[in-house]
């Protein structure tokens, strides 16, 4: 029984011995405190999910040249149960690696291009009479699938990037007042055009909210692009994506997720990540800062990462790597200061210079 519960519960009446007197009160005996040193606790085997990072990465780099940083953002965002936003001019591979990774894995794939006349039906599907029976039944959309790629997410309508909301954040969706849950994993990857913003409509910062990371992508370097033309030289049709084979299991997946969930953070790391977040809300360059849902995505991410680089802790380089792909698209900064040309980039790392690290 807890402290509190003791000092809540009933007021017995008071014994008396033989002068009168109340008889002496046993000690409370102390409640034990667990241990918090990493040193002393049993370790975690991390094994299973750099497995599940090395086997997979593997694939991808069958045909991906480069872009280490969006394949491991990408595995890591699976591993960790959220979402990702992937952002990049046309021509750098984001649709192209959202395909490999759905072969990696033996589990659903359905791919959605968003477009203006899209409806939110098309998306997450509609009930349909059947005369045969006199009865409506559910027709599944598209987004009932494990790992579904949105192309271009900001060219449908408000109402049709709406339909995503309760989707991406409880796995399920409420159609006519009857709720149908996502099988697992559920996995998003959305990709959107910075530079076209012709016939497009501009996420709102609540579905924003719901991806674990936004994943800026840019052109590759001198010597990544004479590696990718040696490599398609004489494989026009893009051949050896036959190549990428799947590897990975749902069963894979939620074993890798129950590892992470396991994986040691201490709390002066927690109030590190806490200060970050609270930093971004008290930021003369900053007029929206994150909410608490960064907080436990940066948590979850550096979890995820830890356990990719075959450690059972988290260290504070851990929450500095994923601190960026999950601010970035949570903060809006001042008008001033975009006008002076400053960007995200900046902002977060100056964020992340000025909170002061755990020792």
């Amino acid at each position: 029984m807890a402290l509190d519960e003791l000092n809540d519960s009933p007021e017995k009446p008071e014994s008396t011995n033989e002068l009168g007197s109340n008889p002496p009160i046993p000690p409370t005996p102390p409640i034990s405190q667990p241990t918090t040193d990493r040193f002393s606790r049993p370790s975690i085997d991390v094994s299973k999910v750099q497995s599940v990072f090395d086997s997979a990465r593997g694939q991808l780099q069958k045909v991906i040249i480069g872009q280490h940083d969006m394949i491991d953002q990408l595995l890591i965002a699976l591993i960790a149960g959220g979402h990702v936003l992937v952002e990049g001019v046309p021509g750098i591979a984001k649709t192209l690696t959202a395909n490999l990774l759905a072969k990696t894995l033996r589990v659903g794939f359905s791919r959605i291009q968003f477009t203006p006349d899209l409806m939110p039906s098309d998306v997450v599907g509609t009930n349909v009479f059947n005369m045969k029976t006199s009865e409506f039944s559910f027709n599944r959309g598209p987004v009932f699938s494990n790992v579904v790629l949105i192309d271009e997410i900001n060219r449908a309508p408000a109402k049709t990037q709406a339909a995503l909301f309760e989707v991406m954040e409880e796995h399920q969706v409420t159609v006519d007042g009857m709720t149908y849950r996502m099988s697992q994993p559920f996995f998003v990857i959305a990709t959107q055009n910075p530079i076209e913003q012709e016939g497009t409509y501009k996420l709102p910062e609540a579905q924003l909210d719901r991806f674990l990371f936004k994943i800026n992508i840019h052109h590759p370097s001198l010597q990544e692009e004479q590696l990718i033309l040696r490599r398609f030289k004489n494989d026009f049709g893009q051949k050896i994506k036959q190549e990428v084979k799947p590897v990975l299991s749902s069963a894979d997946i939620a074993e890798a997720r129950e590892i992470v969930e396991k994986v040691y953070i201490q709390d002066e790391l927690l109030d590190y990540i806490a200060a970050l977040v609270h930093n971004t809300r008290n930021n003369g360059d900053i007029y929206l800062g994150a909410s608490p849902r960064a907080s436990l995505s940066i948590m979850k991410a550096s979890k995820a990462v830890a356990a990719m680089n075959g450690r059972d802790f988290v260290t504070p380089d851990d929450i500095r790597y994923v601190s960026f792909p999950v601010l970035n698209h949570r903060i809006i900064l001042t008008p001033e200061r975009e006008m002076e040309g400053y960007g995200t980039t900046e902002v977060v790392n100056d964020i992340i210079k000025t909170v002061e690290v755990p020792r």
